[in-house]
């Protein structure tokens, strides 16, 4: 009998232990790097008969579940695939030795995020997604994310020198059209202008995703011209990495060294990981010393006559904590900024005391984001965020006679003005069918505001609700409609937000993508409730102003017909309609001719189509792109008698070459554009008679030329010149102010001219 009991519990553990083993997860771990030995990242990873897959990290590891047995690996990069059988036994993960694909970096197809449903090649997208790489940005050798976009076609800046700051244009619609996301969390800024976007530590971008057109099913409000994403660097697979970077620039012809007058920038950051876990921080230091700056006992005849670019210094630290597994992935990261901007007035010869003011920006941004794969078919997604931002006026009488200052006490003067934003986003991805995803999701916002020049403290809540799905009856076709429904406490916002993305595989090499979306932007806070009214200004707000919506259509074909071993070619024709209603902008109050506010303009239109051209030979890569942009001229509502065409034109060309010199482990980079004139139309009286006269914002050109080469296995050196033209103003033969903060007159302000590069760059990883 006890021979019986013994067998049968022998018989029962043989039995658990052999299910423990069929059950037991184990994990093939590797590294996938180029042709030309750099971290291949972004690449699918699956085992054939198995439903799990990877994605490889930044550094090029991956790390997928498998089964006990023999499983065949596979490895998809955009011109080959990658297959290698492992044997996988129980209790002991395995390491397979690094895995070198064909392709050259520049050769591999690009993962995208930003309105994916999940991580997606650049070309299976149904939207047309730009992206700009580590590699790029790393090249370009740019102290901020404007000397990455400088350069890149569709974008124009434009500088207030009162205020210091710097607004961005994408395809002929101004910033307040264009959503900027941290992670695809949305980046606050106190205006409708994104000066947001050079408060971002550019030493933390991993890389920058672009999509053109209206993503407001999936982004709410502002993304009518499009988004950019500003994706940031994780931990990679070593266990320990250190790095540091130090660069200086000259602002012209003024230069002193780490401090002072020029350009410097300063930044050291460390990551670590094991065991899933994973931690980053790091710090970076920026100083601008200003350019042609009067001196401070200048006149305020001499301050007027002069170029003034204000001096402004950034302080910024990041830290980053996550924990990853197979199924499961949460991180938080905080974000924060102090930026100091330093405004001089000019001396009273009268009574020898000048005005002078500082402007502070407090910024603080925290986001925590989980994603969690419940099963093949399931996957769940969150983002909480929450963005503290404080902007200070502070102003004093600077008293010469007696070195002596006091502060000013005129309105708004001395004043803090405090914005604060919540998010909460939920979406889920089910996986029906290979023929049927579908993505739902809920989204919360939140938005506060306060200051001496707001009206109370007015508080925004905003619900969302959306859904849209990818049908793809067949492997040539993908079908992507969605739907936001929105629900506002304040403005009057529309109430359903459709979309309908289409791409087309026309054949191996051609693709074609046709789109129709609405967008929508919310008053901002600033134009709902900010008055300020002082000697030169009189300004306020409209509470009852309605959001902008916009009807966008847009197609491109994209031909990758050159795809050899040292060859490849690729280019990609679109072109796009934006019709908008109304449009938000300055008016007259109706009540009070002497005061400004802001309006809801009838209608506003942009038009036009851009060619982008890749070329890479062997150590050469090349890209060509143009853009003819039309802009809708409202002097053909307002002056129907006068003959002037509906749109005004402008072209546009960018293009950068960059050749690697292996031998040397170096290369050369150019990067250039020509901007066309910027035309607008006038009106004006002469002898009784209404005439519309032409005006122009001169064209210029704008060249950097960057070398770069790694010295000493752990540094890198880069040098070079930007703004090799010189361009400081355009010519402007307007005569109007234009706006509220308008420096025009016979020239515009762009740029404080040529500069000289020198940095230095560390890294060290601890395997």
């Amino acid at each position: 009998m006890k021979i019986y009991l013994l067998s049968i519990i022998l018989l029962f553990s043989a039995t658990k232990l052999a299910a423990q083993q069929q059950n037991q997860t184990v994990y093939i771990n590797g590294k996938v790097i180029t042709a030309d030995g750099q971290p291949a990242a972004g690449l699918l990873v699956l085992i054939k008969g198995v439903k799990r897959i990877a994605y490889t990290q930044n550094d090029g590891s991956f790390k997928i579940a498998a089964p006990i047995g023999k499983n065949e690996l596979t490895i998809k990069s955009s011109l080959n695939t990658f297959e290698q059988s492992v044997q996988v036994n129980a209790n002991s993960n395995v390491a397979l030795p690094t895995i070198q694909l064909k392709e050259k970096l520049t050769e591999l197809n690009e993962v995208v995020v930003t309105a994916q449903f999940g991580p997606q090649s650049l070309r299976n997208s149904v939207y047309n997604i730009r992206t700009i790489n580590a590699e790029k940005i790393r090249l370009r050798g740019a102290t901020n994310v404007q000397q990455i976009l400088n350069t890149e076609f569709g974008f124009r800046f434009s500088n207030d020198l009162t205020l210091g700051t710097t607004d961005v244009e994408l395809m002929g619609m101004s910033g307040r059209n264009i959503k900027i996301l941290l992670d695809g969390v949305p980046m606050v800024d106190r205006s409708d202008s994104r000066e947001s976007l050079n408060q971002i530590d550019v030493n933390t971008i991993e890389r920058i995703e672009i999509v053109e057109g209206p993503v407001s099913v999936v982004y709410g409000t502002d993304a009518l011209a499009g988004v950019i994403n500003i994706i940031t660097k994780n931990a990679g697979k070593s266990v320990l990495n250190i790095s540091a970077r130090v660069q200086d620039e000259t602002a012209g012809k003024e230069y002193n060294a780490l401090k002072g007058a020029g350009n410097h920038i300063q930044n050291v950051g460390a990551s670590w990981q094991n065991k899933g876990w994973s931690a980053l921080a790091g710090f970076t230091h920026t100083e601008f010393g200003g350019w042609n700056l009067a001196p401070k006992t200048a006149s305020p005849e001499q301050v007027a006559a002069e170029n003034r670019w204000k001096p402004k210094e950034q302080y910024m630290g990041n830290a980053k904590i996550g924990y990853r597994n197979n199924h499961f992935n949460i991180w938080y990261r905080l974000d924060g900024l102090e930026e100091t901007i330093d405004s001089r007035g000019g001396m009273n010869p009268n009574n020898y005391r000048a005005k002078f003011q500082t402007y502070t920006t407090n910024r603080y941004t925290q986001q925590l984001q989980t994603e969690w794969k419940l099963s093949d078919q399931l996957q769940l997604t969150t983002v909480g965020g929450y963005t503290d931002l404080k902007r200070a006026t502070r102003t004093v009488q600077h008293d010469f006679t007696s070195n002596t200052e006091t502060l000013t006490t005129e309105a708004g003067e001395q004043d803090i003005a405090k914005f604060n934003a919540a998010i909460f986003r939920a979406t889920a991805q089910y996986t029906a069918s290979k023929s049927i995803s579908v993505q739902p999701g809920f989204e919360f916002n939140r938005d506060a505001a306060s200051g001496q020049r707001i009206k109370g403290t007015p508080v925004i809540n905003d619900y969302a609700f959306f859904i849209s799905s990818e049908l793809k009856p067949n492997k040539s076709i993908n079908i992507r409609p969605g739907l936001r429904f929105i629900k506002n406490s304040v403005y009057d916002a529309p109430t359903v937000i459709p979309s309908l993305n289409t791409k087309f595989t026309v054949s191996k090499d051609l693709d074609l993508r046709l789109a129709y979306a609405r967008g929508f932007r919310a008053p901002a806070l600033r134009e709902l409730y900010y008055d300020f009214f002082d000697a030169s200004h009189s300004i306020m707000g409209n509470e009852n102003l309605k959001a902008e919506e916009s009807n966008s259509f847009n197609g491109s074909v994209a031909w990758a017909g050159i795809q050899q071993k040292d060859l490849q070619f690729r280019s990609t024709l679109a072109g796009f309609y934006n019709l908008f209603k109304n449009r938000i902008d300055f008016g007259i109050d109706a009540a009070n001719p002497s005061v400004t506010t802001y309006i809801n303009v009838s209608k506003y239109k942009t038009t036009g189509g851009s060619l982008d051209n890749t070329l890479i030979y062997k150590n050469l890569q090349a890209n060509v792109a143009l853009s003819y942009i039309g802009r809708y001229n409202r002097l053909v509502e307002d002056a129907v008698s006068v003959e002037i065409p509906e749109f005004l034109w402008s072209p546009e060309v960018a293009s950068s070459l960059t050749y690697t010199f292996p031998k040397i482990n170096g290369s050369i980079s150019v990067f250039y554009k020509y901007a066309g004139s910027r035309p607008s139309y006038q009106l004006s009286t002469v002898s009784g008679v209404q005439t519309a006269k032409l005006v122009k914002v001169g064209s210029f050109s704008w060249a950097d030329l960057m070398l770069n080469k790694n010295v000493l296995k752990y540094i890198t050196i880069n040098a070079g010149i930007k703004n090799l033209f010189d361009i400081t103003q355009l010519t402007n033969t307007s005569t109007a102010s234009g706006g509220a903060h308008s420096t025009g007159g016979a020239s515009v302000p762009y740029s404080y001219g040529r500069s000289y590069v020198l940095g230095l760059s560390f890294n060290w990883n601890k395997n």
